[in-house]
Parts: structure tokens; sequence; C-alpha cells
């Protein structure tokens, strides 16, 4: 049923909390999966953009997507840049999953990366806006 499932990850352990759940459903669909993250970067006086441990999460997902393709599934990432504030990391999301023909979009709540938590809003809230294609969203289970 999805041969193409969107798996968003900022990093944040809130949306690692989707992750099982995209690897079961690509499994039991012999579907794959790419990974999308979309990099936040915010504009300061005279400097270059500030990046919150962007190439440690990079690392960490090539990481992911070495082990899922191990475990038979093929994966993929597909980065994308934005500058903070507004819906921009939503609408990045979306033209992922759009030009990946996603079946579905596995997204968590609530996952505020160090620069994502300085915005007013949830990206998750966004995309279930803007999106055309189904969501799976992952609540925070304390």
């Amino acid at each position: 049923m999805f041969k193409a499932i969107v798996l968003a990850l900022d990093g944040s352990e809130t949306a690692k909390r989707g992750i099982p759940i995209a690897v079961e459903l690509a499994k039991e669909s012999k579907g794959k999966i790419v990974i999308a993250h979309v990099e936040e970067r915010m504009a300061t006086k005279g400097r270059a953009p500030v990046e919150a441990d962007e190439d440690e999460v990079q690392k960490e997902l090539q990481g992911l997507a070495k082990d899922l393709e191990g475990d038979g599934i093929e994966t993929s990432i597909e980065l994308g840049d934005v500058m903070a504030g507004g819906s921009g990391v939503a609408h990045a999301i979306a033209d992922i999953a759009e030009k990946a023909n996603a079946d579905l979009i596995v997204v968590g709540t609530r996952g505020h990366s160090p620069v994502e938590g300085l915005l007013v809003g949830s990206v998750t809230q966004r995309l279930l806006h803007i999106t055309k294609q189904p969501m799976l969203v992952v609540p925070v289970t304390d």
C-alpha cells in the first residue's frame, strides 16, 4: 500500500519516534523510505546564517539510511534548506513528498529542534494544512 514513505526528521528525539513506524510500514508494503530533513538557518547581522548541530544531524541521518538499507529497505535522504521563520520547513517537506510521489508522510509532534524551538507554531500543524499526501502523526508519549 505504501510504496514511498516520507519520514520527516529534524534530529529531535520526538521526531525519531516515527522511525520504527515508518520502518514497519515500509517492510509490510515492500516500500521505500525517503528521509526528509530541512535545515533551518537563522540570519544574523554581519555573520553567516547560524546552524544548530547540523553536521551532527546529517551524519546521524546518513547512518540511519545505511542501517535501513542494510535491513533491506530502499532508503534515500532528501535535504531542504530554508530561512527560519514562517512556514518554510512545512512547505519544504511537502515539496519533498510531492517529488517523491509519497503515499504517506510520517512526522512527529513537537519536534522543536534548537532553532525551531525559537519559532511560534508547529511544523506538523502547518504540514497538515498544506500537504496533499496522507500523514501519520506520531505523538509524544510519556
